[in-house]
């Protein structure tokens, strides 16, 4: 992991996800660049205002008051992973994590429920070196959360019966990460480069260690390591820090210290046993897609060597322009590269993961890398090069911490990894020393060939083809009888209080722009961050599909960076790297999002560039042929892939064949689109009367004006605006099942639902409390509360309105072990009965409305979320003021019409049911 936290979140995943990689030792050497001890302050500092504070029992404290938005981040590091796991007890600390969620001594209820109903954003993670709780919440519940953390610290309870549901729940978790054929792969290499390291193992275990854990073996890994002298509480946000540090004392000081030494011992240092230059692990699976998969070992994250190995990684991989995406990419070899540099508290490795292009070998993509390895140790990095790595490492920290979230991670990162809270200043500080000579040094000291461990995923089905479908999966009809539903009582009685606030500083709202030729322009300023984050949207979908070959809207849209009538691909990749600027395209279901992010000083490089793409792309034929390649790649990968498959079939189930929300590209309309298709499409759909931009961030709003207008008054359409008909949709007759039998998958998904309502339509705040109550959190519904928590069933179970300009589905989906789908799918059925004859209690619906409310300060609390909200606010035709009305129009659902919701959008009878993945005969494997 690189020391910038949030560079590649690739590491950090959602709740209770693993990391799934491994770590490798090597001999010390002399490095060259010197970690200061002292670091400058500059722009790029989370550190500055930060202050330490040790408590009398040993708890790290760090304190940084933020004063960007009315909320704050509260997080709690412990120093253990799966590297302090015992020899067959590989996955117990993230076995534990789960636990840590099942309720305490004083508070015997699950903890999610309490974090819903705080309104805090809350999740936790487990690596090899850490495990960590996190919770954003507004500053008035900063109390509440504290303690509910302290509470945690001291008092789960760890019960017999949870720990057997929450294995089941493990093991589907563990299931669902078996059906990546990527995953695998980096499993089996991980094994064979370092057979005798923990790092080796994966983080979330192995289905034969965690179905053999014992609750003394959990109690006692729990009583050892979750103790205050073994932890880093970090709060970050709008608070004073003299009195919250008070708070913190009467909270946590109390809390004892366990056992006279509680801390991690580092695992002694020794090398892998696995001989060097040892052939290729080579899977030959069902899959879609051919993978090469390369590790190298590398040094701690304290070595001095470890700045110049992440500028050496941007060379090889940071963009574009980079060395290996030229190699790979842009030459037809590999549809996609990647790499990541990975230090930790042992030594780490470096690893490089090819997706090949159809039709090409695996061996020759090796072979490409280690050229360019070769090239790199022997030859100097230009100056231009490494100047735009540095520069790319420093916009990318900024960009990555400027909310009150992400720099309480980077803090507790800092201080829980390294010792130093502060390591970030001199990591950064450090860069500038880096030469093109330091790049070549560590070149050839960590990318040596004689070290490098080499897997090749070779599919069995390269034509990515599921297996067949059967209409009703072999259902097993049971008779469940659902549980009274969660008494929101029970859990205010055992809620921390709430402080009163007197806040009343209102969200600010944007200023509106419109040119001449109808291009919609949204400007919000914040002084706060030295950054601007762009988020836009042009009327030219998916959804236009249905006038064109499937696939044309995304074939365009990834084809705009391509080229335009001034600009090759690399110029306009180069021009935006060497600020460290990002600007991209994707084609959504019913607009392409465009999203931008960069210093402020960059501000009229990406305008340019936004203008030059949506006005004279050129569309290279060429650069069409690779992305078309591309496309087949990722249509492969959809299909060898449950939840997409699912989602696709289940689109297409509830859609019938002439509804826009019907069409998916097949490999047949890929491979019919034409350069005069993708013109066409261009031509005719990216207009300024259908496209919409909002900026937030540190800019001079006359300064923007003057840039739209000298980039996008010339922009005029052409003809009329493109109008879809979208054919009513009646519910199905009866409930319809479908099965998609998907070989070599080891765990189910399910998706359940039918058509549903649109953003405008009336009912949409009260389906939006109704939804939060039946399954808008997977720890706090009820569909959460039975079917995973209870029940054990799914990692996760979610119900959702897809509600945008057009009514989209609503949906239930989750994730099973296949023997498991019929029984839950039967229980949810039951649940949407019991809701449909007996609605919600008005205990329920303050709740929901509460914890909506509590949460909606949390979504915008970073730049990035607000620019995205004030767009679809706009696409979505509603007032600008909605921003700041959306809060009192939850408040104000009456439950007669939660009821009437109940009873014209819950309809247990008429569901359209899809479960993709192996089928109830198929074993899982581990």
């Amino acid at each position: 992991m690189s020391p910038l936290l949030k560079l590649r979140p690739v590491l950090l995943v959602g709740l209770f996800l693993s990391f799934l990689l491994g770590v490798v030792l090597l001999s010390p050497h002399k490095p060259t660049i010197a970690l200061s001890a002292n670091p400058p302050a500059t722009e790029l500092s989370v550190t500055q205002g930060t202050q330490k504070t040790v408590l009398s029992n040993g708890l790290t404290v760090l304190t940084k008051e933020i004063h960007t938005a009315p909320v704050v981040s509260v997080q709690i590091w412990y120093r253990v992973g799966s590297r302090n796991e015992p020899a067959g007890q590989n996955g117990i600390s993230h076995q534990l994590e789960h636990l840590m969620f099942k309720g305490t001594s004083d508070r015997p209820l699950q903890f999610g429920r309490l974090f819903s109903a705080l309104g805090s954003q809350s999740n936790a993670f487990t690596s090899y070196d850490e495990t960590a709780y996190f919770g954003t919440v507004e500053k008035e519940r900063l109390e509440a959360l504290l303690t509910l953390e302290a509470d945690r610290m001291t008092g789960a309870t760890i019960e017999e019966s949870q720990l057997t549901s929450e294995k089941r729940v493990v093991i589907s978790e563990l299931q669902g990460y078996e059906n990546s054929p990527r995953y695998r792969l980096d499993r089996a290499v991980m094994r064979t480069a370092f057979p005798d390291r923990p790092y080796g193992l994966p983080v979330g275990g192995t289905r034969a260690d965690v179905e053999n854990f014992t609750l003394e073996q959990v109690r006692s890994y729990y009583q050892r390591y979750y103790t205050p002298e073994n932890a880093v509480l970090v709060v970050t946000g709008d608070f004073s820090t003299e009195p919250t540090l008070q708070k913190i004392r009467d909270i946590f000081e109390p809390i004892p210290k366990r056992s006279p030494i509680a801390l991690p011992e580092a695992t002694p240092t020794r090398r892998s046993t696995a001989p060097a230059n040892r052939p290729p692990v080579v899977l030959r699976e069902p899959g879609s897609a051919a993978i090469a998969h390369m590790v190298f070992p590398l040094p701690d994250i304290l070595h001095p060597d470890v700045p110049a190995i992440d500028l050496m990684d941007m060379v090889l991989t940071g963009g574009r322009s980079s060395r290996l995406y030229q190699a790979l990419v842009e030459s037809g070899l590999a549809s996609s590269i990647g790499a990541y540099p990975v230090e930790m508290i042992e030594p780490g490795w470096y690893e490089i993961s090819a997706t090949a292009a159809p039709g090409q070998e695996l061996t020759e993509i090796e072979q490409v890398i280690q050229r360019s390895l070769a090239d790199l140790q022997q030859h100097l990095v230009t100056t231009d090069e490494l100047e735009r790595a540095k520069t790319q490492l420093r916009a990318m920290f900024i960009m990555s911490n400027q909310d009150v979230t992400s720099q309480a991670m980077q803090l507790a990162y800092n201080q829980t990894i390294t010792g130093d809270y502060q390591f970030s200043d001199r990591y950064l500080a450090a860069l500038d020393q880096v030469s093109p000579q330091d790049i070549q040094r560590v070149a050839r000291t960590y990318l040596d060939p004689a070290k490098c461990t080499i897997g090749f995923f070779e599919p069995t089905l390269p034509d990515g083809q599921p297996g067949a479908s059967s209409g009703d999966g072999g259902r097993a009809v049971e008779n469940f009888s659902a549980g009274p539903p969660v008494d929101p009582t029970e859990v205010a009685r055992y809620l921390p209080p709430i402080t009163s606030s007197t806040d009343t500083t209102p969200q600010p709202l944007p200023e509106k722009v419109t040119l001449s030729n109808g291009l919609r322009v949204l400007l919000l300023p914040d002084s706060s961050t030295p950054a601007i984050n762009l988020s836009g949207w042009v009327q030219a979908g998916t959804v236009l599909d249905v006038n064109y070959q499937p696939g044309t809207a995304s074939l365009t849209a990834t084809n705009l960076m391509n080229g335009t009538q001034s600009k090759t691909a690399l110029e306009i990749a180069q021009t935006l790297e060497d600020e460290g600027a990002h600007v991209s395209f994707e084609a959504t279901r019913e607009g392409v999002s465009i999203e931008a992010s960069a210093l402020s000083s960059s501000l009229p490089t990406v305008m340019e560039t936004l203008a030059d793409v949506l006005q004279r792309a050129s569309f290279p034929a060429d650069q069409l042929e690779l992305s078309r390649q591309q496309a087949l790649v990722r249509l492969r990968l959809e299909l060898d892939d449950p939840q997409q498959l699912g989602w696709r079939i289940f689109r297409q189930s509830v859609y019938p064949a002439n509804h826009p929300f019907h069409s998916f590209p097949t490999e047949e309309s890929l491979a019919g689109i034409t350069t005069a298709d993708i013109q066409r499409f261009y031509q005719e759909n990216y207009r300024p009367d259908s496209t919409v931009l909002a900026l937030v961030g540190n800019f001079d709003p006359a300064a923007v004006r003057d840039l739209l207008e000298q980039h996008f008054s010339s922009w005029q359409a052409q003809g009329r605006r493109a109008v879809l008909r979208f054919p009513s949709v009646s519910l199905p007759r009866s409930q319809t099942r479908l099965s998609q039998v998907m070989p070599g998958k080891a765990e189910a998904v399910t998706y359940m639902g039918y058509n549903g309502i649109s953003r405008r339509d009336p009912r949409f705040y009260a389906a939006i409390v109704m939804n939060q109550i039946l399954g808008g959190d997977t720890l706090a519904s009820r569909l959460g509360t039975e079917i995973r928590d209870r029940q054990g069933l799914t990692y996760g179970i979610y119900s959702y309105f897809v509600a945008g300009v057009n009514a989209g589905p609503f949906s239930i989906s989750m994730q099973t072990a296949p023997t498991d789908a019929n029984r839950a799918i039967d229980n949810t059925v039951a649940l949407l009965q019991q809701l449909r004859e007996q609605g919600i209690t008005a205990e329920e619906l303050s709740a929901a409305q509460r914890s909506i409310t509590n949460s909606y300060p949390v979504d915008l609390a970073s730049p990035s979320s607000i620019a995205s909200e004030i767009l679809m606010n706009e696409v979505y035709g509603l007032s600008q003021d909605e921003i700041r009305q959306f809060p009192s129009r939850i408040k104000a659902v009456t439950l007669e019409q939660v009821q009437q919701v109940i009873r014209d959008l819950i309809h247990p009878d008429n569901l359209v049911i899809v479960t993709a993945g192996p089928g109830e005969t198929t074993s899982a494997s581990q």
